[in-house]
C-alpha cells in the first residue's frame, strides 16, 4: 500500500463546542458543514474530522466506542520546548479540555502532558 493521505474521524456529541475548543487552541479549521468540524494539524496538515456520532455511526461496522470511558487512540503532539508544554496545558484547560496528567518529567528526557477533550479524545503533548 502507498496512501496518499491519511486523517483521523472522531465522534462528538457537539459541534459548536468541538469548533471551539479546537479553534481555542490554534487549529486551523478545514471547514465546518451541518454534519462535522474539520481541522489541519501541524506543519504536516493532518487533518482531523470531528462528525455528529450520529452521522458517523451508520458508517461504522460496529459500535463507537464511549470516549468518556475508554482509551480509543492516543494523539501525541509535539512540543518545540517546556515552556511550550507548560503554556498548552493552559490553553487546554482555559478552553475545557480536562489536563489527565499535568506537564512533568518521565523517562529519559521526556517532559509532557495528557489532556482529553470535551467529548473524552486523549492526546499527549511531549517535548523531547
Amino acid at each position: 500500500m502507498n496512501p496518499k493521505k491519511i486523517w483521523s474521524n472522531f465522534a462528538v456529541a457537539d459541534l459548536e463546542r468541538t469548533t471551539t475548543f479546537y479553534t481555542a487552541l490554534g487549529f486551523r479549521s478545514n471547514g465546518r458543514n451541518k454534519d462535522l468540524t474539520s481541522f489541519f494539524v501541524s506543519d504536516d496538515n493532518f487533518i482531523m474530522h470531528f462528525f455528529l456520532k450520529d452521522v458517523l455511526l451508520p458508517n461504522f461496522k460496529g459500535e463507537i466506542a464511549d470516549s468518556q470511558k475508554v482509551n480509543e487512540v492516543l494523539f501525541t503532539l509535539s512540543a518545540s520546548s517546556k515552556e511550550q508544554v507548560n503554556d498548552w496545558a493552559k490553553e487546554v484547560e482555559s478552553a475545557g479540555g480536562k489536563i489527565i496528567s499535568p506537564p512533568a518529567e518521565f523517562g529519559n528526557g521526556y517532559y509532557g502532558f495528557w489532556f482529553a477533550d470535551p467529548d473524552g479524545h486523549r492526546f499527549n503533548v511531549f517535548f523531547m
